[in-house]
Formats: C-alpha cells, structure tokens, sequence
C-alpha cells in the first residue's frame, strides 16, 4: 500500500503515542508496530529488515560493557558502600551552611561513577538523604531537588550506561564520549554546588549548617575516609585505564566487576545471596534495555528507509532557524518525550534520526566564539544529547526522577513539592546545556588531549 512519508509519520508516531497512554510496554509496542507498518506499508522484500536490523547489535562485542558495568555497580550497591559515601560527605562539609544538600551532589557525584544508572542513584539517595536533611530542618524543595538534580548525573559521569548506548546507536569510541562527558559532569555538578550555598547564605533557613556536637574534628574526618578509599580506588582505575587507552571499555568493565567482587570481600559483604541478587538485577535491566533496542532499532528503522530521516531533516531545515536553532528545536522536542519515555526508547527512536541531521550542518559557533571541527561534531552532540536527557529526567509531569523520588519519599513529601523542586535545577540544567553548546571545547578538549 503507497502511502506519502508525511501521512506515515504522522501514523506511526501517533499510534505509539496512543498504544503508550494505553499503558502498553514500549519495547513490544515499538517492535509490534515496526512489524505492523512494514507488512502493511511496506513489501515482503522488507521483511529482511527484521534480522538486519537485530543481528548487529546481538553480535556488537563493546555492548557486553553494559551488563558488566551494570553487574560491577549492583555489587557495589549491596556492598553498603553508599551508605558509608555519604556519612562521610556529610561529615566533611556539614559544618556549611545548605552542606547536607552540598554533599548530597558530592556524593551523587561519586556514586554516579560506580553506578551509572539514574534509578540507583535516585532511590538510594531519596532513603539516605533526604531523611537525614528534613530532620535538620533543611527545606523540602531544597533537599528533594538536591537528590533529583544530583541522582541524575548518573547519565552524564562515565562510565555512564547511556554513553555506551548512544556510541553504539552512533558509531562513536565509548571511551572518547566517556572521556568527553567528564567537564561538563563537573560542570553541573559546581552549578548545582554554587547555587545551594549562594540561597543558603542568603536564606540560613532553607540549609542550616550542621549542630555543633554534630560536627566531627580533623582525625575522625581522616578515619572516616579510609572507609571509602576501596571503592574510590577501583573508580579510579576503571576510568583511568579507559581514558589512557590501557584497556577497552569491556576489559575495564571486566576488571571493575572483579574489582567489585573483592571490595565487597574487603567490607565482609561478599555472600552467594548479594552475588545472586546483584545478578539478578543486571539481567533484568539488561534483557529490558535489549528488548528495547530491537523493538526500536526495527520501528525506526523501517520509518528510515522509507524517507524519515530526509522528511524530518527537510522539515527542520524549512525552519530557517539555522545550525543552532534546529538544535534548539531539537532539545525541546526531547524535553517533551521525556515527559512520557524513558531514556532507552527516546535514544532509539530519537537519535537514529537526528544523529545524520546534526553530523551534515555546519557548526561554525555562535557569538564569534570557535564552532566544532566536523569530525568532532557527534562526539559534541552526543554529550549535548546526555545533558539534554538529564533535563527530560526532572521534567514534570512524568519525568521519570521525580516518581523515583516519590517512591521512597513517603507521605511527609507531596508530589505538588517534588515537582517545584525540579524547575530551578531544570534551569540550572539548561544553563549546563547552553554553556557546552556555546563553549564546545568543554566537551571536546579532553578527547582531543587523551586520543590524538
């Protein structure tokens, strides 16, 4: 049956806009209606896109990174090692006014680099922190943007899950888009910093400094530390060999899972239960990622060999909006997606799509400040995509941080106050976003050091 691409995409996206409010899983709805659209639309000589669509990503060697990076962090999670990360944090920078909120980005900071995963993050910081800031008279927007904006660093602080994914969907080296992603991690991280202790000093109130005889002295800050030197140490050496070319990013995932394992003997947690339940977390998040990747990667790829990619291109570039415009444009149609799909289904229906637009405009920089150099415009625009994504995460009314953060709040934080504490770090976030956009060796100086 002939149908114009115009029609088709209006189809294809709106049926999965409805059979999604519908509460259908996004996985078998996308690969269902990609097999649906295909027969219907398409010919039998088409159905050959199912398998070749499929077969490179089961038979992509760098994306076993995934279930070991995601195993290494669940063994680390039930190593009781965030508990310990924070009480440290804490201790060390209490004594500052809105510190408790401080260190819960510090922390989030860290964890984001042994963990990897936004939900982890999110759920363990909402038991751990929150509690702990609203019983020291912290304000209630404060302490739950703190762990929304923070949590949600997983995306961005190597080695990031989401990295892997969008080198693999992209073509790029996941250790140049790690290596890429480390200035503007830690640019979002001071931003947060610096706009908690600037309200907090203004406002005492909103972040009152920790008790006196809460306080800890100089030697017990030092015991405190041995505590988390391990997992510190094993971060570091994951990282450090993936950024110096030692080892690829699948021998370091290896290497950090065996790192895990002895830390976790080290602080006497090292039991057939943990290892089983760690297991059993990184095999459910892996086949629910890899479900989602083959019913994406076949409803977009069908749209793509009939013109999509060509009609979305042609239709942005009828804009007139120019290189940064279309981006703009861009980033706000990914905000609105966010507010719906998790982050998996947005990066394989999304990206696929404006990954060509991106890499075929010219990027000559805004403002008479330098552009990107061609080769370095998907390594550019694939950390812009994970900043951006953060912003989808706090974006109510469904952004999917804020309903982590629910879920462990309990009845003592609505959600009408979870979801005002998301739009100042929202705009913090955008700030992030537009300063890596405008000032792009934030991104790119890095790799340009370590892999030329």
């Amino acid at each position: 049956m002939e149908i114009g691409i115009e029609w088709l995409t209006v189809l294809m996206f709106g049926s999965l806009t409805v059979f999604l409010l519908a509460g259908l899983p996004l996985a078998f709805l996308t690969g269902g209606l990609g097999v649906i659209f295909l027969v219907v639309f398409g010919d039998l000589s088409m159905i050959h896109i199912l398998p070749s669509r499929i077969f490179p990503f089961m038979t992509q060697y760098q994306l076993s990174a995934l279930p070991l990076f995601l195993f290494m962090a669940a063994i680390l999670e039930r190593a009781g090692l965030i508990d310990a990360l924070f009480n440290v944090v804490y201790k060390l920078l209490g004594g500052l006014k809105g510190g408790l909120a401080s260190s819960t980005i510090v922390g989030s900071t860290i964890l984001a680099a042994m963990v990897g995963v936004v939900g982890a993050t999110e759920v363990t910081m909402g038991i751990i922190a929150l509690p702990a800031m609203l019983r020291r008279r912290y304000s209630p927007e404060l302490a739950c943007g703190c762990i929304l904006a923070g949590g949600s660093l997983g995306i961005l602080i190597p080695p990031s899950v989401m990295a892997i994914l969008i080198a693999l969907v992209v073509g790029l080296s996941i250790g140049e888009l790690f290596v890429g992603a480390v200035f503007p991690g830690l640019l979002l991280a001071g931003i947060y910093i610096l706009y908690i202790t600037v309200r907090c000093y203004i406002n005492p109130q909103m972040g009152p400094a920790l008790p006196l005889e809460e306080r800890v002295d100089f030697r017990e800050k030092l015991r405190l530390l041995r505590g988390i030197i391990a997992p510190l140490t094993l971060v570091f050496l994951v990282l450090g060999i993936i950024f110096t070319g030692v080892a690829t990013p699948v021998e370091a995932a290896g290497i950090g899972t065996f790192g895990a394992l002895f830390v976790m003997g080290l602080h006497r947690r090292l039991t057939w239960v943990a290892i089983r339940e760690a297991a059993l977390m990184t095999v459910k998040y892996t086949v629910m990622v890899l479900w989602i990747i083959f019913g994406a990667s076949i409803f977009v790829g069908f749209y793509i060999v009939q013109g999509g990619t060509d009609f979305v291109g042609n239709t942005l570039l009828g804009l007139g909006l120019g290189p940064y415009g279309i981006l703009v444009v861009m980033m706000v149609l990914l905000v609105i997606l966010g507010m719906f799909l998790d982050w998996v289904g947005i990066m394989f229906l999304a990206l696929p799509i404006f990954a060509p637009i991106v890499n075929s405009l010219a990027w000559d920089g805004v403002l008479g400040l330098p552009g990107v150099a061609p080769d370095e415009v998907l390594i550019w625009f694939g950390v812009v995509y994970m900043l951006n994504m953060q912003m989808s995460f706090l974006s109510p009314p469904f952004g999917y941080a804020l309903f982590y953060l629910k879920s462990v709040a309990g009845r003592d934080v609505s959600m009408g106050t979870i979801y005002r504490s998301a739009i100042p770090f929202l705009g913090l976030q955008a700030t992030a976003l537009a300063i890596c956009v405008i000032f792009p060796e934030i991104i790119l100086w890095l790799p340009r050091q370590l892999y030329e």
